[in-house]
């Protein structure tokens, strides 16, 4: 049944107490359930929020090309498992407009140290968005995560992450159409992956140069590989499938309207750790759809945080972090897919919803686990998907360099967000030219021109604010740009890249690089040796398999 649109109230008006006020009128968020809805071809699963007094979400997530012989092997309760952490992160997309104190989890039930991998999250992944916002998230009490329906943990997120407590809630789901199933939301569930998903990689795949690189490094491996892609876009679908993907997995993701009407009232807005959920996306994928691996191309720029906000750095690309991924593959390997099983100890709150075209039938179409224990006797000898960034070792400036070489995705590629609905470079953002300036000593100038074909059909270098956020990319301004874009001292290193070709080639500097040049590049003696030390790099803070480090390692040339 279609709902009405609701309206809202307009959000107090900007200020320092905004989000105060917002907080005291909505003291709580509620994560209450998820639907699955199971189609011929596709699963559906609905997410259902709310923010009280008033305020109902329904944002949902569709898998299409559904495995049903595969998700019908899977051990009891390990779809629900998978689905409700996936609404456990999207969440944080709802939780910002208000930003209520208590979030309040119906949907399952955590153990302590999943809320405080929730809470982390919530605090190092939402940080830009307490930094636009002016939000003291360390305040004593900030939010409180309560969580299951029988004996419900209470964690606290406050500024020394020490404060936290328990307290009996017994408090019954409200949801009445709910129909409950007997299988674990907390401790260890078993993932019977079936043969199929060994030697099997799920590669998330975007549009962009990383997600190129990595997928050309795969295929020298023989293993087997297909793309993931979140709403995809012209550049996704074309990337995937000049890498050989021509049937990739497609997820669609829609947003609550409601969500959008707030921002339009001017409730809370800002950025979330989208990478989290490409995360949960993944292996929630690679398990519906038997894949061994998921790997995504995050960098070891991503480590570098734009500003500091008391006391903290705050970090755009949280969530592509070494750190983030670290604390997900252990999360992972204890609550979303390890080798041994348990006995149910809560219930999930997830109920199917019937339509003409997608009803459970009781013989082949019901998912496993309705009112049965769970099972005791899966097999134990699946470890479980394995979550890993392959360029995790590179620069943005380093993967750029191995990017070049593959001049049959240039008119492909896509890196500009402006851009995404007209598949185009904007040539005035941040991400355009960061990713112009990266490029640039390694690819000849002509094809840079048809790369970025703006309107202007100009170097981006002599567009008028060029200079300035290239100041912005090298630190001089309140903050780096919060984009996914490559360090101040790659930023730098590239800068000087470009200048020494430009002037070996005879061409005239760009008033954008004269002004770099004059401020930065003639003090600085020691670029030469900051290039070769960015272009030469390795790190071993990496998950990548001892078989594709060393393929990615031999591809670092000399400079």
């Amino acid at each position: 049944m279609t709902r009405p649109p609701a309206t809202f109230q307009p959000a107090p008006g900007p200020g320092a107490h905004r989000a105060e006020q917002l907080r005291a009128q909505f003291p709580r968020f509620v994560y209450e359930r998820f639907s699955l809805d199971r189609s011929a071809d596709a699963l559906r699963v609905k997410f259902h929020f709310r923010i009280e007094p008033g305020i109902e979400f329904a944002p949902e997530t569709t898998f299409l090309g559904a495995d049903w012989q595969r998700v019908d092997s899977l051990a009891a309760g390990t779809l629900e498992n998978y689905l409700f952490h996936l609404g456990l992160i999207e969440t944080l997309s709802y939780w910002k407009a208000t930003c209520s104190p208590e979030i309040r989890v119906e949907a399952g039930a955590l153990e302590p140290e999943q809320v405080a991998w929730f809470l982390d999250l919530l605090r190092h992944g939402m940080g830009e968005f307490f930094y636009v916002n002016q939000i003291d998230s360390r305040a004593p009490g900030f939010v409180k995560v309560v969580t299951g329906k029988k004996e419900k943990q209470i964690l606290r997120f406050a500024q020394d992450d020490k404060q936290a407590g328990a307290r009996d809630d017994r408090e019954k789901i409200r949801a009445a159409t709910v129909r409950e199933r007997a299988i674990p939301a907390s401790g260890p569930l078993a993932h019977a992956r079936g043969s199929e998903g060994d030697g099997r990689d799920l590669v998330l795949t975007s549009g962009g140069k990383d997600s190129v690189v990595t997928l050309e490094l795969l295929q020298e491996t023989g293993r087997a590989f297909d793309c993931l892609l979140l709403n995809p876009t012209e550049a996704a679908l074309a990337v995937a499938r000049q890498a050989g993907c021509s049937s990739p997995i497609i997820v669609r993701r829609t947003i609550d309207p409601r969500l959008l009407e707030l921002n339009a009232a001017g409730y809370l807005n800002g950025h979330t750790p989208f990478s989290a959920l490409l995360a949960v996306l993944g292996v929630t994928a690679a398990a519906l759809f038997g894949y061994s691996r998921v790997i995504v191309s995050n960098e070891r720029s991503a480590e570098e945080a734009g500003v500091e906000y008391l006391g903290e750095p705050i970090n755009h690309q949280y969530s592509k972090t070494y750190r983030f991924e670290t604390a997900f593959r252990e999360y992972c390997r204890k609550y979303l897919a390890p080798s041994r099983c348990c006995h149910p100890e809560e219930p999930f709150a997830c109920h199917s919803e019937r339509s003409e075209e997608s009803a459970f039938e009781s013989a082949q179409g019901k998912l496993r686990g309705e009112g049965s224990a769970f099972l005791e006797n899966a097999p134990d000898d699946s470890e479980g998907i394995d979550y890993f960034s392959l360029l995790r070792p590179l620069y943005e400036l380093q993967i750029a360099r191995l990017f070049a070489q593959h001049s049959e995705y240039f008119p492909l590629f896509r890196s500009c967000n402006r851009g995404i609905a007209s598949n185009s470079w904007c040539g005035r953002c941040s991400k355009c030219l960061f990713v112009y300036t990266a490029l640039y000593p390694f690819v000849e100038r002509e094809q840079m021109l048809a790369i970025f074909n703006t309107p202007s059909g100009q170097d981006l270098f002599a567009w008028d604010g060029a200079a300035e956020i290239l100041r912005a990319l090298l630190g001089l301004d309140a903050h780096k740009p919060f984009e996914c874009v490559g360090t101040r001292e790659e930023t730098l290193a590239a800068i000087y890249l470009c200048v020494e070709k430009m002037k070996k080639q005879g061409l005239p500097l760009p008033a954008a690089l004269r002004t770099i040049e004059d401020m930065i590049l003639s003090s600085r003696p020691d670029l030469p040796d900051l290039t070769r030390r960015v272009l030469t790099s390795w790190t071993d803070q990496h998950h990548l398999p001892p078989e594709l480090a060393p393929l990615l390692r031999q591809r670092i040339p000399s400079f």
